[in-house]
Order: structure tokens, then C-alpha cells, then sequence
């Protein structure tokens, strides 16, 4: 199992919208509007990192209103 964070920018007064529609994405855990550098902040979990690329790539990218995106794969130390 790959986790990931994904930060969100969006256009400006999407963030909640945003943050609601990849909220209801299969394979994203939890969904929230920020504040700061990034409108959102996505907790998403995939099998590999293959899935977890095209889950960001194909799913959340293609969501009404983000203007970029920041992958952070979460690591086990």
C-alpha cells in the first residue's frame, strides 16, 4: 500500500468545492480546504505507485478548479 499527500492549489474561492469533489475520489482518505501556500490537502492511498500516479494524474488533476498539484509519497522511517 502507497500513501501520499496531495497539496492542491485552486482558482480563487474554489478551495471548499475543491476539497468537497476530491473528497468523493475512490482512494482518497480525506480531503480538507486550507489555509497558506496550498487550498487543499488530500490524505490518498493507492496499491503501488503506478495507481497512485494515475489516481492523481487521471482523477484528482481532472477536477473543476485546481490549478496544480504537489505529489509527497509518505515514507516509513
Amino acid at each position: 500500500m502507497v500513501e501520499a499527500y496531495v497539496l492542491i492549489q485552486t482558482e480563487v474561492g474554489k478551495a471548499a468545492q475543491v476539497a468537497r469533489e476530491v473528497g468523493k475520489i475512490p482512494g482518497v482518505k480525506v480531503s480538507e480546504a486550507v489555509t497558506g501556500p496550498y487550498d487543499a490537502i488530500v490524505h490518498a492511498m493507492s496499491d503501488d505507485v503506478d495507481s497512485l500516479g494515475k489516481l492523481v494524474v487521471a482523477r484528482i488533476q481532472s477536477v473543476e478548479g485546481i490549478t496544480r498539484t504537489l505529489t509527497c509519497p509518505v515514507v516509513k522511517l
